[in-house]
């Protein structure tokens, strides 16, 4: 019997939309029902963003977030939820006063960050330890808000997935274990490809590895044409995998993915390839220590 693996969806991610893109889901509606597909197709776990509907804008609204859990509950499907806090964390200077965030600035206090997540109580939502130039922006999460949020999420009996996009980012995740601001060993999120971080690369994931706490669980994914390359690593290297549409439009060169499910679909038949197998649900709860399901 091979290896379990387990496979995170990312469903809608808080870039801009693709217009060209055939199906990209946007209202609660799309994501919820994107979701039961990637589910149904082997994702144990979906990793959940919100827009707002008429925009297609990010947002960290409540209610959005519980209406596209209740309309994945509602269809009986099962697997884990797992809640953005990176809504709030984006910083572009003004042009006129750098010191004062401009268009497109989203940065919100720890607490306000945390409103859905406290309020909906899903078994992991995302934590990203890390500040950097993410692409065009300042992505800004600073040790005093992580360390308020750290807290209240474990306070709350939730699974923090660690986001870690460079080398610093994990020595400030095993800080913050050390100093019992978080719950050890952790289960991490390698994110490579995104400029300018950690480049999607197997070296880079099998440093960045070197680095994590031991015993703890670890997931990764790569950006664009990197998806994929990184789903193979990620299974050579003893990780989980993530796939979607957050991450990656296209199901191969020029052609789109027209759902979730088809980016699962892919990284299912790469973990089959290995010799490994797609974990159940039940399987990735047990494999991230989380209680089984009432």
């Amino acid at each position: 019997m091979g290896r379990k693996i387990i496979i995170t969806c990312a469903i809608t991610g808080s870039a801009k939309i693709p217009e060209a893109h055939p199906a990209f889901p946007i209202t609660p509606a799309e994501v919820a029902e994107s979701a039961v597909g990637a589910v149904k197709a082997g994702a144990a776990a979906v990793h959940i963003h919100v827009r707002d509907p008429e925009t297609g804008a990010p947002t960290g609204k409540t209610a959005l977030y519980k209406e596209v859990l209740d309309r994945i509950a509602d269809t009986g499907v099962d697997a884990i939820m797992n809640l953005t806090t990176g809504y709030g964390a984006r910083y572009i200077p003004s042009d006129d006063n750098p010191a004062v965030g401009g268009a497109g600035t989203t940065l919100r206090p720890p607490e306000q960050r945390l409103e859905h997540v406290l309020a909906l109580r899903p078994e992991i939502c995302s934590l990203d330890i890390a500040t950097l130039n993410f692409g065009q922006f300042a992505f800004v999460n600073t040790p005093p808000h992580l360390e308020i949020m750290g807290r209240e999420i474990t306070r709350a009996g939730i699974k923090p997935e660690l986001e870690v996009f460079d080398m610093g980012h994990i020595m400030l995740a095993n800080h913050m274990i050390k100093e019992g601001m978080l719950a050890g060993p952790g289960h991490f999120q390698l994110c490579l490809g995104i400029p300018w971080a950690m480049p999607a690369s197997r070296r880079a994931m099998e440093f960045m590895c070197d680095h994590l706490p031991e015993g703890a669980t670890w997931a990764a994914f790569g950006i664009s044409r990197h998806e994929f390359p990184m789903v193979e690593h990620a299974i050579e290297l003893g990780g989980h995998v993530r796939v979607g549409l957050e991450d990656n439009l296209y199901l191969e060169k020029g052609v789109y993915a027209i759902s979730n499910a088809v980016l699962v679909e892919r990284a299912v038949e790469l973990i089959h390839s290995a010799g490994a197998e797609v974990a159940t649900v039940a399987e990735s709860r047990q494999l991230l220590s989380l209680p089984p399901k009432a």
